[in-house]
């Protein structure tokens, strides 16, 4: 391979152990992903011309081998680990690539949920923000009348991210197998993690690496529900009440050196919830064709604090 020339724009690709996949955007074309190669090396790809602006990614120095403290902080340092090894178990327990191996082409919560969360992203986030949407799907719950500097989405499912209309790029990785980001420290001013925390059979590691790729003062938004692919879930979270949940994420932030206190938001469904819906709504909910109540909506929130 010749070597690349310096102000070529490059996507790094990753052992076959764990593939990671990088989809770009071009103009009047259908998206092309770049994809690893069976070699146990880093391989450095140039984009063709024609491809929209793309971001380099760079193997951080902690991943590459080398000495990276070379300072005494322990920020970015999980302090204490928050699961049993009992809580991580799932009762499936197939790998989660296959599991999602098939597109879902649904939404998970409803519209009040959905209401609230991009309200709550309309508040916390700004225009110049690039952002990075973890354990992401094809629906993206970002206010549609803002455009941000950029939009990285990660997941499990290729075809459901490239359905997504807010993704600059996406790239493909199973934070169960392997929690390391492969992006430079202090990349992004925001990462949302929506509805999929309850999945993380190793949360404390996954927001250790959060910590190292948030700028200073970036923030980190996990919003969730009371539902689940129950066979998916780690069994801290199964067992667990709303409040219990909640406490659960807080611990994930507190675990972790550098985050400030996390702050909570819930939204509740209440008695005038039900009191506007249909007749037959309420017929449906009796037998069960429904549900009960609409969504509770939860989100723990905390900062880079270094």
């Amino acid at each position: 391979m010749k070597s690349p020339k310096k102000n070529d724009k490059l996507i790094s690709t990753f052992t076959k152990a764990e593939r990671v996949m990088f989809l770009t955007k071009a103009p009047n074309s259908h998206p092309k992903i770049w994809e690893s190669t069976n070699s146990s090396k880093s391989h450095l790809f140039r984009l063709p011309s024609k491809v929209k602006k793309q971001p380099s990614i760079i193997i951080p120095k902690a991943y590459n081998n080398e000495d990276n403290n070379s300072t005494e902080s322990t920020a970015g340092k999980i302090k204490r680990m928050v699961l049993s090894q009992d809580g991580r178990t799932k009762l499936n327990t197939l790998p989660d690539r296959e599991f999602y191996a098939y597109p879902r082409f649904v939404t998970h919560v409803d519209d009040r949920f959905i209401s609230n969360l991009t309200n709550l992203y309309r508040k916390y986030l700004r225009a110049e923000f690039e952002i990075l949407d973890l354990m992401s799907s094809w629906v993206s719950h970002l206010p549609e009348e803002v455009k941000y500097k950029r939009v990285v989405g990660h997941g499990l499912n290729a075809q459901e991210l490239a359905k997504n209309p807010r993704l600059d790029y996406f790239f493909v990785k199973d934070l169960n197998k392997d929690q390391k980001l492969e992006f430079e420290n202090c990349s992004f001013d925001a990462v949302l993690c929506t509805v999929s925390v309850q999945y993380l059979q190793q949360p404390e590691k996954v927001l250790a690496e959060v910590f190292r790729i948030l700028k200073a003062g970036g923030v980190f938004i996990v919003s969730f529900s009371n539902r689940l692919f129950y066979e998916k879930a780690i069994s801290a979270w199964r067992d667990g009440t709303g409040h219990g949940r909640v406490q659960l994420v807080v611990q994930y932030f507190q675990c972790v050196e550098g985050f400030t206190q996390p702050e909570v938001i819930r939204k509740l469904p209440t008695d005038d919830d039900q009191e506007n819906k249909s007749p037959l709504t309420r017929i449906m909910r009796l037998i069960g064709f429904v549900s009960a109540s609409s969504d509770p909506f939860y989100a723990v929130i905390a900062y880079r604090n270094f």
